[in-house]
């Protein structure tokens, strides 16, 4: 059966009572409700760790961080561009130096659990065509490491091992080729893996508007779909208002492709407000709308599932609305959020990318002026405010 759901966000802020210490995480989840078990009602609960990730050497900074993903070893894993950095943010790097402080980090930084720099590399080198604009990142169940583009000439992905030799080039730069074309992509967004199948799903996505699966040993496209399963189709759409009926096609971005460990897929029509669910054949079973009044760059800019083996929730990162909306991933009934806007830890300004890693904790990448990664660690399952504001320990 064919379902369509509409979620519609209230206006209000209420500070999420946080925990403080690890010491104490057992007492104080008791006194406010929280559990490790979960019960019939409760929703994870996070609080922001301020202090993750340690400092950067070298002087280094981030521009806007435009991917995140976690590994199998629990390393976080962000990619930035360095190009978003302004001159008064890299004086350390021009000839001569201007000022002991800043430069650009590499693009592509790996982070311990503990949130220690361990990795960096990426760039532009020989055999493969660097993107002019890189966006998303994604680790693969073999460790290796996948980039995509959302540059005006990026129609390609790249593969690399995780200490960023090299593997393969998928499609060429400067093809626009269009959303049925098997040999080339227009400006990616993001690729997801399905481990168990050996297919990374591809949100193809600024330019394109589909949903494309390709072969993670080959690269070879399988098979592609537009929303709601349709036939992909480039033709410009209306501005999307909440009141006209739902476009037939993905809106500019169409901004991830999910897979979940049941075989569905869960597609960010960023722009259109909505996540479309299908089938792993591209089979449209249901959709839902989160903050449809949402102008603009839209409200579902990318998912991430919870820690649990049903992955009984989404989390669905909202770089307009600056929060992170948990909806049960059953009914997509909307649960509770978390965050707000602005420059302080655990506020949001364009958070863009989300990941939970084994342990349950999320990691949050914000692009624009944002420039930077959060962890909200995983608190256990309570009762929390629909609207919970910024999770702020001890708060």
């Amino acid at each position: 059966m064919l379902r369509k759901r509409e979620v519609r966000i209230g206006i209000g802020c209420v500070m999420f009572a946080g925990l403080l210490g690890i010491g104490a995480a057992c007492m104080d989840s008791a006194a406010n409700g929280a559990s490790m078990t979960m019960g019939e009602g409760d929703v994870p609960l996070f609080e922001v760790d301020p202090l993750w990730p340690q400092p950067l050497p070298n002087h280094w900074v981030m521009g806007s961080t435009i991917g995140v993903d976690v590994d199998s070893r629990d390393h976080v894993w962000v990619i930035h561009r360095e190009e978003t950095l302004g001159a008064n943010e890299i004086a350390a790097s021009t000839d001569p130096p201007t000022y002991e402080c800043c430069a650009p980090a590499p693009p592509v930084l790996e982070f311990d659990a503990d949130g220690n720099l361990v990795g960096s590399w990426g760039g532009p080198g020989e055999g493969y065509d660097w993107p002019q604009s890189n966006h998303g990142i994604t680790v693969d169940h073999m460790d290796n490491v996948w980039i995509g583009g959302n540059g005006v000439f990026d129609s390609h992905i790249l593969k690399f091992t995780r200490d960023g030799q090299f593997l393969m080039q998928m499609g060429e730069p400067r093809q626009r080729a269009g959303s049925n074309s098997t040999e080339h992509f227009w400006r990616v967004a993001e690729i997801s893996i399905d481990a168990a199948n050996n297919e990374a799903y591809v949100a193809d996505g600024y330019g394109n508007k589909r949903v494309a699966v390709l072969d993670i040993t080959t690269g070879a496209m399988k098979r592609f779909w537009g929303a709601y399963g349709n036939v992909p189709d480039d033709s410009a759409l209306p501005p999307y208002s909440p009141n006209a009926p739902p476009a037939q096609q993905f809106r500019s971005p169409m901004h991830c492709a999910e897979p979940s460990f049941d075989g569905l897929v869960y597609a960010c029509d960023r722009a259109g407000d909505r996540v479309q669910v299908f089938q792993t054949d591209g089979t449209f079973v249901e959709e839902v709308f989160v903050a449809p009044e949402t102008l603009g760059s839209g409200s579902a800019w990318d998912v991430a599932f919870s820690h649990d083996p049903e992955q009984r929730f989404i989390y669905l990162a909202d770089g307009a609305n600056q929060n992170v909306h948990i909806l049960d991933r059953r009914t997509l009934e909307l649960l509770s959020e978390f965050g707000d806007g602005g420059r302080q830890p655990g506020q949001f300004y364009g958070v863009h990318s989300i990941e939970v890693d084994s342990q349950g904790n999320i990691y949050t990448t914000e692009t624009y002026e944002g420039k930077r990664v959060q962890k909200f660690v995983f608190m256990g399952y309570g009762r929390p405010p629909a609207e919970q504001g910024v999770v702020w320990p001890g708060g």
